[in-house]
């Protein structure tokens, strides 16, 4: 089965999520540019799956580098921007689910592991 390429990928994610970028919140039209974010980077095992990608701002996915997911969202609310934290929960929990489904990715597992369990944590306990 062919895998859909980058610029597919893309357009499936804003129409997954929207047009607006998890990080920032930026809306994805005009003079800021879309590009597909890794969630769980390729550097540590992470996919070219559309579950493991969404759309962002230029400046955040350039900025954010390798960071972990987690590590870049509490950057982004630091900073006074408003990202998308359930957005990116159901995204690494997507990614998840397709990773178990179709096996592999034996890198990626702890990372995005640990990840969830960092996003999670954060949330406050319902009262």
């Amino acid at each position: 089965m062919r895998q859909p390429g980058r610029r597919e990928r893309l357009v499936a994610a804003q129409d997954r999520d929207g047009d607006t970028c998890l990080w920032c919140a930026r809306p994805l039209t005009g003079t800021v540019g879309a590009t597909t974010d890794h969630v769980v980077p390729k550097v540590k095992g992470g996919p070219s799956w559309l579950e493991n990608e969404v759309a962002a701002c230029r400046r955040c996915n350039s900025e954010r580098g390798h960071r972990g997911a987690v590590d870049w969202l509490e950057e982004c609310e630091r900073r006074g921007w408003s990202p998308d934290a359930p957005r990116l929960e159901r995204v690494l929990t997507s990614l998840a689910a397709a990773i178990a489904e179709r096996g592999g990715q034996r890198r990626a597992r702890p990372h995005l592991d640990a990840q969830l369990r960092r996003l999670r944590k954060r949330q406050p306990a319902a009262a």
